[in-house]
Formats: structure tokens, C-alpha cells, sequence
């Protein structure tokens, strides 16, 4: 089979209900661009450093995370989830998302992937396939926290929880293919 004769899959926030957005950047990257090597999960497996701002005033809390719609599944692959982050963060510095990186802050956590870890899990398109969207979100939310646990929630779970909650939302896209 082509894979490159896939349909491409939509961009799963654009199906959402409309909500105010703010400014997601990196270091790291730029929205559209290459991922670097650092960022895919057969080179540094790091998660990107990432900073938010004008988000909405009300925000009380934030998740940010990682989703590749173009992987070879019905439903796309979820990389990386931190939920609980409180309302004075807006940044989260490179490897947060990996043990014993840099501590994300008092009350965060991350939940499952789609690999079954609880930390990033970088780009790993299969090799060959056309180039992927890792597409990295930061929701503003209108309660201090989800009820979660990471043992048993994972990222498909927060971003449910999340969605009647969300007050604003910034994305940044990077691209990568191997």
C-alpha cells in the first residue's frame, strides 16, 4: 500500500468548537518548520520547550500536548500530555516531558501516551511515510484542576475532560518525516 495515497486527516482542533486563541512559541521550532532530530523519539526523545501567553484572564489552569493526526491509525497518535499545570505557568522548559528533566510544577502531571508512558514521546512517523504534523496545544482552563490520575487517565481522557473547560487555545505545529 501507498501511504503517501492516505487521505490526510484534519486537523483535529479545527473540528472543535471555536474558542479564543493565544500565543504558543518555541525555541525549539517554529510553527510549520521541521522538528529538530532532538524533538523525534530515535534522537533525544526531548520534549520541546515551550511558552504561552495572552491566554484568556480567567484562566485558572492549563494542559498542554502533543497529538499526531497523520499517524497510520483511525484515530491518530497522542505524544505527550501535562495536565494541572496552575495558572502562573507559561512556559515549560525543554524535557519537561522526560524523567528526571526539568520538575514541571507543584500539583502538574502527565498521563499515558499512546505508547503507554507517562512522559513525551517523540516524533516517530514510520519510515517512509510522508511528513507527519506533531501538533503541540496549550489549553487555558476555567478550574484549578482535572481529576485525574496517571495511572489510570491518559491523554484522550484529558483532552475529553478538558474540552467543556477550555477557555482559550494555542497551537504551534512542527513537521517530520524519516
Amino acid at each position: 500500500m501507498d501511504l503517501g495515497a492516505r487521505p490526510v486527516a484534519p486537523d483535529p482542533y479545527d473540528l472543535l468548537p471555536l474558542i479564543p486563541s493565544f500565543v504558543l512559541t518555541s525555541v525549539d521550532f517554529t510553527e510549520g518548520s521541521r522538528l529538530p532530530q532532538a524533538q523525534a523519539a530515535d534522537g533525544g526523545n526531548l520534549s520541546p520547550a515551550l511558552q504561552w501567553s495572552g491566554f484568556p484572564a480567567g484562566a485558572l489552569s492549563f494542559v498542554v500536548s502533543c497529538f499526531d493526526p497523520d499517524a497510520p491509525t483511525p484515530a491518530g497518535f497522542w505524544h505527550w500530555t501535562v495536565a494541572n499545570l496552575p495558572a502562573t505557568t507559561n512556559c515549560l522548559g525543554r524535557g519537561a516531558g522526560r524523567p528526571g528533566g526539568p520538575p514541571l510544577p507543584d500539583g502538574a502531571l502527565q498521563v499515558r501516551n499512546d505508547s503507554g508512558a507517562a512522559a513525551y514521546h517523540g516524533a516517530a512517523p514510520p519510515p517512509g511515510d510522508r511528513e507527519h504534523r506533531y501538533i503541540f496545544a496549550v489549553h487555558a482552563l476555567d478550574l484549578p484542576r482535572l481529576d485525574l490520575s496517571p495511572e489510570t487517565d491518559n491523554c484522550t481522557t484529558v483532552a475529553s475532560k478538558s474540552l467543556f473547560h477550555a477557555l482559550g487555545r494555542a497551537r504551534l505545529t512542527g513537521l517530520y518525516s524519516r
